[in-house]
């Protein structure tokens, strides 16, 4: 490694030596940032995939290595219009902080109501932006430049090169899907990354006459590794029986402790994955009541030694099929709640120790990006594909539904019977 002056070369398993400039060391050095070593990546599936330790500071790093990578090809290519270029000194920084705001444990507690959890990590970004020390960092990027790389972070930049970090070709995905299957062990993730790169370009939308992020048609078919790679992930990995239990379990205790008065739910935001762990831990000794107790005496050391909720109830798109899940089962509603503990109490368990838990992931395949055609031609390609070049979304229904399965998780080994969960939060395909 050299000086901050010069910058740095970090080396990286997945992307060999990532070399950093100046200002991203000096991002790179801020407290901010470097809480980003102690959020896992994948929040609790260390405990199916042992090797699911990388943080969001690794994969902050190689999103960062994706980007510069991208921007040097777009600029070897020849083929951008100069106007096109505007913003383009943001967008390695708007890479490597796209994360800064994450929650402890990543995703897990986006997934609670908003009383619970008040905002997006990507919102919670604001937060730390406003850090002395970020801002110091970001300095010579100009004094608008946070705000900029909020816009980026957001999607809601009119840069044209911000789908580089937020839609459809973004390098987050392409990153986190390769880096996430390399520290499982699974070959699921693969991604054909350089073909990815090699056909990014920049273009004209046809309708509104802006810039921004496409690929060539050449192209098209590392697209569907992305894709299809995401699909694996999430029904092998994100979606590990397993996996979902330990997530359900840990929102569990941070609805409880947040609703008990335990933790204030602005204190969500900046700790740590142990600190937040330990922080509820510790306020549960102290505190009084059956919540604080269930917390400290089970819920947390079942967490921390893995005996996670068991699977009551495990149904696939085969066993939902002709039946809808209503909606307010699908988040956590306080109409699920009451179906969960009363459950509960047909089961003998105390409440909050019935969990049913239907992931959802509406944009799994998502798709709104611009294709130069072969013959010149720019199309934009949507939810809806491309006749004869990405007919995606004949399947896309098909393998999302695949991929979701409906389980309920009871604290104690327990059995439900399918057909009074169905009664309660599933109705006929076509009734309103």
């Amino acid at each position: 490694m050299s000086d901050k002056l010069s910058g740095k070369v970090i080396r990286d398993p997945l992307w060999n030596a990532i070399k950093l400039d100046p200002t991203a060391v000096r991002i790179m050095d801020t407290a901010e940032f470097q809480r980003l070593r102690y959020i896992r990546q994948l929040g609790f599936t260390h405990l199916v995939y042992p090797g699911a330790t990388h943080t969001r500071f690794d994969h902050a790093l190689g999103v960062y290595h994706l980007t510069t990578l991208a921007l040097r090809r777009l600029r070897d290519s020849g083929k951008i219009h100069p106007d096109a270029w505007h913003g383009e000194e943001l967008i390695p920084y708007a890479a490597l902080l796209h994360d800064i705001g994450h929650y402890p444990f990543s995703h897990a507690l986006e997934e609670l109501e908003s009383e619970y959890v008040p905002i997006h990590h990507e919102e919670i970004s604001k937060q730390f932006f406003a850090s002395p020390a970020l801002r110091d960092a970001l300095a010579s990027l100009g004094p608008t430049a946070p705000d900029l790389l909020l816009e980026l972070i957001s999607g809601q930049s009119d840069i044209p090169l911000g789908g580089l970090v937020s839609g459809t070709l973004d390098l987050d995905k392409m990153e986190y899907l390769r880096r996430d299957a390399h520290f499982c062990g699974v070959p699921y993730g693969e991604v054909d990354v350089s073909r990815l790169l090699q056909g990014l370009t920049l273009l004209r939308d046809p309708d509104s006459g802006r810039y921004e992020v496409g690929v060539h048609e050449k192209a098209v078919a590392a697209l569907e590794s992305l894709l299809f790679a995401k699909y694996q992930m999430f029904r092998n990995v994100y979606w590990h029986h397993a996996v979902r239990a330990a997530t359900c379990l840990y929102k569990r205790i941070v609805e409880e402790a947040v609703q008990s008065g335990l933790l204030g739910s602005h204190e969500l935001i900046g700790p740590t994955d142990e600190e937040l762990l330990y922080e509820i831990g510790r306020r549960a000794h102290e505190g009084d009541g059956a919540v604080a107790e269930r917390i400290r005496t089970r819920w947390l050391p079942a967490l921390r030694q893995r005996r996670l909720p068991k699977r009551a109830l495990e149904l696939t798109a085969a066993d939902l099929a002709g039946r809808q899940v209503a909606d307010w089962a699908v988040g956590n509603s306080l109409q699920k709640r009451r179906v969960e503990d009363d459950l509960a109490l047909d089961l003998g368990l105390d409440p909050g120790e019935v969990v049913i838990d239907f992931p959802a992931k509406t944009a799994m395949f998502q798709l709104n990006v611009l294709v130069e055609r072969r013959d010149g031609q720019v199309q934009r390609l949507g939810p809806e594909g491309l006749p004869g070049l990405l007919d995606l979304p004949r399947l896309a229904e098909n393998l999302y539904t695949t991929a979701r399965v409906l389980r309920v998780f009871t604290f104690e080994r327990r059995s439900v019977m399918a057909e009074k969960v169905l009664a309660r939060i599933t109705q006929p395909n076509g009734t309103v």
